[in-house]
């Protein structure tokens, strides 16, 4: 997952500086508004890009992974109503 929301954030990027530069290097020489809503357009696409980018999913189980030390694994199961099966 995490490789996919990478691969869509750099897309988002590049689209962005994309839009920039043809907006002001091409697109303006025939159309000032034109190039000024493409600017519009690439000025909202990093913080959508970045929500894309730090969005967790369902099967992205960061909050739930043991913390290394058994007792304080076992408590936090126990908050959470899990029960460990015991050895």
């Amino acid at each position: 997952m995490l490789a996919r929301r990478r691969h869509v954030y750099f897309a988002m990027m590049g689209t962005c500086v994309t839009l920039f530069v043809l907006a002001w290097g091409v697109v303006r020489i025939w159309s000032i508004p034109a190039a000024v809503a493409m600017c519009v357009v690439a000025m909202v696409i990093p913080p959508v890009a970045a929500m894309v980018a730090n969005r967790r999913g369902p099967e992205d189980r960061w909050w739930d992974d043991p913390s290394g030390d058994p007792k304080s694994d076992e408590w936090w199961d126990e908050l959470d109503g899990k029960k460990r099966p015991r050895p």
